[in-house]
């Protein structure tokens, strides 16, 4: 029997099959036959004519350009050369199917392949390929019946190539009837269930929303209790006569449950009571898969832990799920350091070194120095997580430093502690909190205004400071709507010459307009004052101080406000007023990643109790952001828009995050 190979021009098989036939072998012959015929073989006598079967023999080049462009008409020179192409889909629009275009761009061979030149044969066969793929995303969109062609021509004008997929989507299938049996187990969830699954009957036959489906349904019975359901093997019966489907897929509830206990087990890195003060559950709730989740990710947030399992075990007597929870230990050990220079800080270079787990649980210990040509730093510090509460934190630090700014030099040493409610980049707060205690000794330089002379003075000081803050944004490090407010308040009491009391206060508050897609607005605002004392009475170290990269861009760091009639330094103030307004504008470049900011600040340091808004000195530049996945990088140049004797003309500010 003759076949003939898929793919392969029928006269090049039946040419194939002429050679075979002309070497089978001949009938046999009687002996006295072959003594007659029998001659001696010459070598170099020509071969005999092969028999003619009434088929030209086939120019190999021309059937494949045939083969290739589908068309005899079509004239496409040099079909082993290389060659660009375009894509053209034809008649999709009579195919209403979401997404369609997208999944097949994503998955296109002629697309993917776009950028490399190929022969017309390697066009031809990534088109096919092409149009077996969209025919099959055609199907999972219900439209059974589909055919696509393609076709390969010669564009006008030029040497490249037009791809042409050709589509006939035919009539769109539907769902005559879904079922899901046993889901009525559920009660009175059993209608929120079916929802979740959210395919009805009469809607078109589209297997991406029937694997959604399938999720959602999932997810809803983990969220309203049902720890072991199960859901069956999907069953869809196509009828092609009615172009209608059957759905049909098995749901067992296997009933609601509560929380049991917390049972630790392998290494016990954690307790089970620690475990229980993490988890956002209680014995006794009702279960809720959402919330082993939460209690999974809040364990790797820890930084503690390299790897969480989870495991339910079932109590079918209790109706109860107790959580069997196993830890990986992550290193516990971190050493860390940094060098740098800033013009207002001078060589800076810093070491730490950190144990994560040196109090247990979660207690991490850090021993931090810092070594540089204006500030010499040795500190321990203490910082309990999720101390009795859930993002609960309990700090306490000591500290022995020596700083040298413009403005003073202070020699302090400080003892801390304080409890705070904490916000992160995975669970922003709206509300966050803190109380400290702080008690410090600073012997400290500056200049007596009134006399011009240098001066030193020894402060003993006690605060109690506290902020409440309210996040309304809707990111932590690179907001785009939204607003933040927050505000300082820290009583304070000071000996020195006597003893005397005073109070500082602080208020931020900073907005995200977007007025597109690609622009958003942003400003900031922050108020202070000190009451209760005179400037002079009051701590360098503690006044306010303006001018710099986080405060007025374009003046250099704490050079705003008033200063000194000797040096020109800057002596603080008890007030501030700062204003800044930016456009950050996203750039269609680096992969989208790329950011621009005019910005113009506005600010000033007083001595009155109030800020004067009558008084204010204004910076104005240009930022450029590099969007990562961590964050935004910033690098902001401003310049003094009224510079006076000592101020830069330029200010260069580089960090990670927004400027606010």
């Amino acid at each position: 029997m003759l076949q003939v190979a898929a793919g392969r021009p029928v006269v090049a098989v039946l040419a194939a099959a002429a050679l075979i036939l002309c070497h089978e072998k001949a009938p046999a012959q009687d002996a006295d036959s072959m003594g007659e015929l029998e001659a001696p073989l010459d070598p170099s006598a020509p071969l005999a004519p092969l028999p003619d079967l009434g088929v030209e023999w086939p120019d190999m080049e021309a059937e494949a350009g045939e083969d290739i462009a589908e068309t005899p008409d079509t004239d496409i020179a040099d079909a082993t050369g290389e060659r660009g192409y375009s894509v053209r889909i034809e008649g999709l629009e009579a195919a209403p199917a979401e997404n369609l275009l997208a999944q097949f761009g994503a998955l296109s061979t002629l697309e993917e392949n776009r950028d490399d030149p190929a022969n017309a044969a390697q066009i031809d066969r990534r088109a096919r390929e092409d149009a077996d793929l969209l025919a099959e995303l055609l199907r999972a969109h219900g439209f059974y019946d589909a055919m696509v062609d393609t076709r390969v021509e010669a564009a006008e004008g030029n040497a490249s190539l037009v791809v042409t997929l050709q589509v006939e989507p035919g009539p769109r299938y539907s769902f005559a009837e879904v079922r899901l049996p046993g889901i009525d187990a559920a009660g009175e969830d059993a209608t929120a269930l079916r929802e979740a699954f959210g395919i009805d009957e009469g809607e078109p036959v589209d297997a991406a929303r029937v694997t959604t489906g399938q999720a959602a349904l999932r997810l809803e019975l983990g969220a309203r209790g049902y720890a072991f359901a199960e859901v069956g093997a999907l069953d869809i019966v196509v009828d092609h006569e009615t172009r209608t489907a059957t759905l049909v897929l098995p749901v067992d509830p296997n009933g609601a449950r509560q929380f049991g206990r917390i049972i630790v087990e392998g290494e016990p890195l954690f307790s089970a009571r620690h475990i229980d003060t993490i988890a956002r559950f209680e014995p006794g709730d009702d279960y809720e898969a959402p919330l082993i989740d939460d209690l999974r990710r809040a364990l790797i947030q820890t930084g503690l832990v390299s790897a969480v399992t989870i495991r339910l075990i079932d109590d079918p007597a209790s109706r109860t799920v107790d959580v069997a929870v196993t830890l990986e230990p992550a290193p516990m050990r971190t050493i860390a350091g940094a060098a740098g220079y800033g013009t207002g800080e001078g060589v800076r270079i810093e070491a730490s070194w950190q144990h994560r787990n040196l109090i247990r649980p979660e207690g991490a210990v850090t021993f931090r120095g810092v070594a540089g040509t204006r500030e010499q730093l040795l500190s321990a510090t203490l910082r309990r997580n999720n101390f009795r509460e859930r993002d609960q934190v309990l700090t306490a630090q000591i500290a022995a430093s020596h700083i040298e700014r413009d403005a003073y030099e202070a020699n302090t040493f400080l003892l801390g502690a304080g409890i705070e409610r904490q916000t992160n980049i995975i669970w922003q707060k709206t509300w966050t909190w803190s109380l400290g205690a702080d008690l410090i000794a600073s012997d400290e330089r500056d200049v007596d205004v009134d006399s011009g002379m240098t001066r030193r003075r020894t402060f003993f000081i006690a605060a109690l400071p506290a902020t409440l803050s309210y996040d309304g944004s809707n990111d932590l490090l690179d907001p785009t709507s939204g607003f933040r407010l927050s505000s300082r308040f820290s009583p304070e009491a000071s000996l020195q010459s006597g003893s005397f009391f005073y109070a500082r206060a602080q208020v931020d508050g900073s907005f995200y307009q977007p007025v597109s897609d690609r622009v958003v607005i942003a400003g900031r605002t922050r108020l202070g004052t000190i009451v209760g004392a005179s400037r002079d009475r009051i701590a360098p170290s503690r006044r306010f101080y303006a001018g710099g990269g986080g405060s007025v861009r374009g003046y250099g760091f704490q050079r705003l406000g008033p200063r000194d009639p000797v040096f020109d330094d800057p002596i603080g103030g008890r007030s501030l007023a700062e204003f800044a307004i930016e456009a950050r504008v996203r750039v269609d470049a680096f992969g989208d990643k790329l950011g621009i900011v005019p910005f113009i600040d506005a600010g000033n340091i007083y001595e009155s109790s109030l800020p004067k808004l009558d008084d204010l000195r204004f910076g104005a530049g240009i930022g450029v952001r590099y969007h990562t996945n961590f964050g935004p990088i910033r690098v902001d140049v401003g310049t003094p828009l009224d510079r006076r004797s000592g101020d830069p003309r330029i200010a260069v500010t580089v960090s990670l995050g927004q400027a606010f």
